[in-house]
């Protein structure tokens, strides 16, 4: 279970980022924070299946959260199919 400031700065983190994805008809999830450490996240919309959402995810997603949470160290996609 991650801190409450943690989870705090993480939410503040996609905040950021959602109206960027919703521009392009996706959005963000945040699933689940693990060891206050390790974010995972599930894009949504069209950024299941955009061709370059990983690199949404590292250059935009994860670059942004640590930003507002530095001691993230990953942070990953969990596809639903």
């Amino acid at each position: 279970m991650a801190s409450e400031t943690i989870k705090e700065n993480v939410e503040k983190a996609l905040e950021e980022i959602r109206p960027f994805l919703k521009s392009d008809g996706g959005d963000i999830t945040l699933v689940s924070i693990e060891d206050d450490k390790h974010v995972k996240v599930r894009l949504e919309g069209a950024c299941t299946s955009c061709k370059i959402n990983q690199m949404t995810l590292k250059a935009g997603v994860e670059t942004t959260i640590k930003k507002y949470a530095p001691e993230i160290e990953t942070v990953e996609n969990i596809s639903v199919f």
